[in-house]
């Protein structure tokens, strides 16, 4: 009689490991902050400038994925992929920043700045396009679109979008200098500039 009784003893403790095996198992993982914005304000900006060049020739000029180092004047490197190519990221301002870029067109691009853990993500995104005008002529378009709600108030939000507006309108003035042939001036002393951070990156504590 006692022989059973201890067979069905490890039988039973046999079972009660594999269970607790399988639960652990299935157990989710450790829930992390979310990096998703609960009520989103997208602004949006377009600045474009004129170009005594035909778009075909301004694209060839100035629209490769890596050109922002030369007209926006920042150290730029193809970290993954082919420059040009759908889902190639350039990594700007000695790896502070990277931008996927997510869509193209023979004569624009469009890029995304990718989530990062624990800061909210402010979907932030930019398009360049060299747009026809007549055969000979044409503009620069740079369109930007991203989330605000993260900043503190009005006052900083109107404050970040003014840094845009300047920095980009730097960007596009520099395109059309290179893309008419010319040399571009003396680059500002670095803080003095027009713009925020390199590359559509609000400054340090502003989210993505």
């Amino acid at each position: 009689m006692r022989y059973p009784l201890s067979k069905t003893v490890i039988l039973f403790a046999i079972t009660i490991v594999i269970l607790v095996g399988i639960a652990v198992a299935q157990a989710p993982a450790p829930a992390t902050a979310s990096v998703a914005v609960e009520n989103p304000t997208y602004v949006t900006i377009e600045i474009e400038t004129d170009v005594k060049k035909p778009a075909a020739e301004v694209w060839a000029r100035v629209g490769k994925y890596c050109d922002i180092a030369e007209w926006l004047r920042l150290q730029c490197v193809i970290s993954f992929g082919k420059d040009g190519e759908l889902g190639a990221v350039r990594t700007l301002a000695n790896g502070a920043i990277k931008e996927i870029l997510v869509g193209k067109t023979p004569l624009s691009y469009t890029y995304a700045q990718p989530v990062a853990a624990g800061r909210p993500y402010n979907l932030y995104h930019g398009t360049v396009e060299a747009r026809v005008v007549t055969a000979t002529t044409s503009k620069i378009v740079y369109s930007l679109v991203w989330d605000n709600s993260m900043l503190a108030d009005d006052s900083a939000r109107d404050r970040d979008k003014t840094q845009r507006i300047g920095q980009f309108t730097t960007a596009i003035d520099n395109m059309r200098i290179l893309a008419e042939g010319g040399t571009l001036p003396p680059a500002p002393a670095r803080g003095a500039g027009r713009g925020g951070a390199p590359g559509g990156a609000p400054p340090a504590g502003r989210g993505q």
